[in-house]
């Protein structure tokens, strides 16, 4: 006998993480204003949304019906909620899925969640170690991702690729610094939101990312301290190398010489990627290693199924 499939109400908060999450088996209803500004952009976007992902007006949500409500961030669970639900949906079923590590303090920052009645989903396991979770029963579901089938590491393009949005805007804890430190001594283009601020490409369209970035020789993470990128694992999931800093998840994701090159050392990364410019064979055989790595961690198979079970466990079904 199937299973029932669940309705949840949720915010478009990040694209690409709300394109994975609707390959779980419901329907996810996504808040939509006029003009769809940040956070309620509804279903837009140049994803290839499936026929569960449905667009919601928040003039239509409280004549609604849902089991469960899917947060994304603190004003979503401190404003929204009261601006646009009625009492009796705010009574429902509540995930909050926290997409970042702390950032005030990294250790004794309390979660704005302090609830015993919902469900607080981390990402990593770095970030539910780093946050005081306070009251709030905490589970992690690791990232999992989808990359086209015919999309293979080809490598023969001898630069380095950035992926990240909004880069300069978000600064030394994303790493601008070091990109522009890197970029200064090695070939290197940064692609994705407003990276024309930072003499970058641009945004490329999510579908056709991991296309393009498999002509590089290697991607190139700068973060200092952050949530494990998706960039990242979409990355390694197609066997481009992976360059990055150890800090937060990375440090358990790569291991530094055998299945990509990670350290704290800026020095020792430069010339990692020095020699992944000079020796395709390398990067190749590098970069193979990162893919079995992701596929054996990241798959959206699992990613999916740990989704189905957290949504079935706080709704009851």
């Amino acid at each position: 006998m199937s299973m029932r499939r669940l309705k949840v109400l949720t915010w478009h908060t990040h694209g690409s993480y709300l394109y994975y999450l609707s390959q779980a088996p419901h329907d996810f209803y996504v808040l939509s204003k006029p003009g769809r500004p940040p956070g309620y952009g509804g279903r837009c976007g140049h994803m290839p949304w499936g026929d569960n992902v449905h667009d919601l007006p928040v003039a239509q949500v409280r004549a609604q019906e849902f089991d469960c409500i899917l947060f994304q961030d603190d004003h979503q669970w401190e404003k929204d909620q009261y601006a646009f639900l009625t009492p009796a949906q705010r009574a429902l079923p509540r995930i909050y899925l926290e997409h970042d590590p702390p950032r005030a303090h990294p250790t004794d920052t309390p979660h704005p969640v302090d609830d015993p009645n919902v469900l607080l989903v981390h990402v990593t396991p770095f970030n539910e170690l780093m946050w005081n979770n306070g009251r709030t029963p905490t589970t992690v579901i690791e990232h999992g991702v989808l990359v086209p089938d015919n999309v293979r590491y080809r490598g023969e393009l001898e630069r380095g690729l950035v992926i990240s949005n909004h880069l300069s805007r978000r600064g030394r804890r994303m790493g601008a610094d070091l990109f522009l430190r890197a970029r200064a001594e090695l070939p290197l283009d940064l692609a994705g939101m407003a990276a024309e601020e930072l003499g970058g490409i641009g945004d490329i369209p999510h579908a056709q990312l991991p296309a393009f970035a498999s002509h590089y020789r290697f991607l190139f993470s700068p973060i200092r301290y952050a949530s494990l990128g998706l960039a990242v694992i979409e990355a390694m999931m197609s066997g481009i190398p992976v360059v990055a800093f150890a800090t937060a998840e990375m440090a358990t994701v790569i291991e530094d010489g055998a299945n990509g090159y990670s350290d704290t050392r800026f020095a020792r990364l430069a010339d990692c990627m020095r020699e992944l410019l000079r020796s395709p064979s390398l990067a190749r055989d590098i970069g193979q290693a990162g893919r079995r790595r992701a596929q054996e961690r990241f798959s959206i198979e699992r990613f999916s199924a740990d989704w189905d079970a957290a949504l079935r466990q706080v709704t009851g079904s």
